[in-house]
């Protein structure tokens, strides 16, 4: 697994371990599934893909794929007819909780005072009409 994670990120262009963090974890969607899988727990992929309905089926096997390869989700196969597949986070998915947490609360922060907030506007000095 280490090496698809190699292979995919390129190690030569990562100069600190921020930037690490960022191409482990970027991009749209997979955020938004770790985020799903630890607050929900366990899921199997029709229940994530109801959670996150703008996401295509194709984008979502492949955010799931690479967050395996990264070892910070479980992905679990019965042996059943029909096949029965859940999603879980390891210790590494759940170690990021904390941080998606403080994304979380930031982001409710500024756009409460930044994007949503519509603040009164000022009376005009009396300059005249």
């Amino acid at each position: 697994m280490a090496n698809e994670l190699k292979e995919r990120i390129s190690l030569k262009e990562i100069n600190c371990e921020k930037e690490l963090t960022l191409a482990v974890i970027g991009g749209k969607w997979k955020l938004i599934i770790l985020w799903h899988l630890g607050l929900e727990g366990t899921k199997r992929f029709s229940e994530l893909k109801k959670r996150i309905p703008h996401i295509t089926q194709k984008m979502l096997t492949n955010q799931l794929r690479e967050l395996e390869e990264d070892q910070l989700i479980d992905r679990k196969v019965y042996p059943v007819v029909p096949p029965k597949v859940e999603y879980s986070l390891t210790k590494y998915g759940e170690s990021l909780m904390p941080v998606l947490r403080m994304m979380y609360d930031w982001g409710k922060y500024y756009g409460d005072e930044v994007i949503w907030n519509d603040p009164p506007r000022e009376a005009s000095g009396g300059s005249g009409e």
